[in-house]
């Protein structure tokens, strides 16, 4: 395997044991032939690829020219490397400050012995739970490797993860052939939302690197919190802690500058999150036959979760709050596209000056006032 660990940020988090641990506790895929596997994997290209007209026609962004990132149909294990590299890539900043002032607090040097392995574990066992649940992902801040190519001009990728599609698409008693195609719809919406609008990474990567730039958190806490995480694994609690309704790992770092940024983040997040949905409902009565059956058996099966220890890792690691980021930026950009169009709608990706606030999601005529009739002044 080839080393994703690297500089001072290495110390903080061993990411080969977090790859390690993560690939031998994942849960195995669903029971397929290796004939079968060959032709999902061979299916889910075809649609990818498919999916690239569909999108782009109906969101009227992009032109073929702007894909220039990849589609990788992986497997659970493959997923896992994908992310730690793209871990390791945006969080090094901080991890090389909490580095820095672990290395002069009294015992650093006893962390460093063990600190690393030791969240690499438990970053590991977090990893092996969600691998089993992503369909597919775009990502962003994806560094290319030799396993894993990403896009030439500043990375990303787009991953489907062939065994979660079958398992769900098995679980939910839906056509395949519609279910693999509507998840690449969906996936390849946000893949047009990054090629098309090249300013997007960057400002979302400045966005992210502000955040962490202000996070003044105890190593320690940090670890202790990815602790909580991995315990609610295996049903277990830190002795004498109550439950507190599950506190989300994000809740470490809320200073006032931090709340504003991720305030913009997660309206962002909303927006392109919204977006995928209403592109994925818009083009599936076109060209997926069953998109109604399958869109209403999704939905609940979001809603509901899996388990109690599903809702409760969701919140810990903040995943309820993207549930809700599906469900109120679609409502945004429904609002949006009904009352100024497709074309209107697209003024959003005009600058970061015209993204929606948090409170504009929320309230889409604010938007369309502050952005439209504005410029119409």
């Amino acid at each position: 395997m080839t080393s994703i660990g690297g500089a001072a940020s290495a110390g903080m988090v061993d990411w080969n044991l977090a790859v390690a641990t993560a690939t031998r506790l994942v849960r195995p895929g669903p029971e397929v032939s290796r004939d079968e596997a060959r032709a999902v994997v061979a299916e889910l290209r075809r649609h990818a690829k498919a999916s690239e007209e569909h999108v782009r026609g109906f969101t009227r962004m992009g032109t073929e020219e702007t894909h220039d990132t990849p589609v990788l149909v992986v497997d659970r294990p493959g997923w896992v490397r994908a992310n730690v590299a793209g871990f390791r890539e945006i969080l090094r900043p901080l991890l090389d400050k909490m580095q820095e002032r672990r290395g002069s607090s009294p015992g650093g040097a006893v962390l460093g012995a063990v600190g690393g392995k030791v969240t690499g574990v438990e970053l590991g066992m977090l990893l092996s739970f969600l691998a089993s649940r992503v369909l597919g992902q775009y990502e962003t801040f994806a560094p290319a490797t030799r396993e894993l190519p990403a896009g030439a001009n500043g990375g990303g990728r787009l991953l489907l993860v062939a065994p979660n599609i079958v398992h769900v698409e098995r679980e939910l008693d839906v056509e395949p052939h519609d279910f693999r195609l509507w998840v690449c719809l969906h996936e390849e919406t946000h893949r047009t939302q990054f090629s098309a609008v090249p300013w997007l990474r960057d400002h979302l990567e400045g966005e992210i690197q502000s955040f962490l730039g202000e996070t003044e958190v105890d190593p320690m806490t940090v670890l202790e919190r990815i602790r909580e995480a991995a315990q609610s694994l295996v049903g277990g609690r830190p002795e004498g802690e109550e439950d507190d309704g599950g506190r989300s790992l994000v809740d470490l770092v809320q200073t006032p500058s931090q709340r504003e940024i991720l305030g913009r983040l997660t309206a962002v997040m909303s927006l392109l999150e919204g977006h995928a949905d209403f592109v994925m409902d818009g083009v599936g009565p076109e060209v997926v036959g069953s998109v109604a059956e399958i869109r209403e058996k999704f939905q609940q099966r979001r809603a509901k979760g899996a388990s109690r220890l599903d809702l409760a890792l969701r919140k810990l690691l903040g995943l309820d709050a993207k549930l809700r980021q599906y469900r109120d930026g679609e409502r945004f950009v429904r609002a949006v596209v009904d009352e100024v169009g497709t074309d209107g709608f697209n003024r959003v990706w005009t600058s970061p000056n015209t993204l929606p606030t948090k409170s504009e999601i929320a309230k889409p005529a604010d938007w369309i006032a502050r952005v439209h009739r504005r410029s119409e002044a």
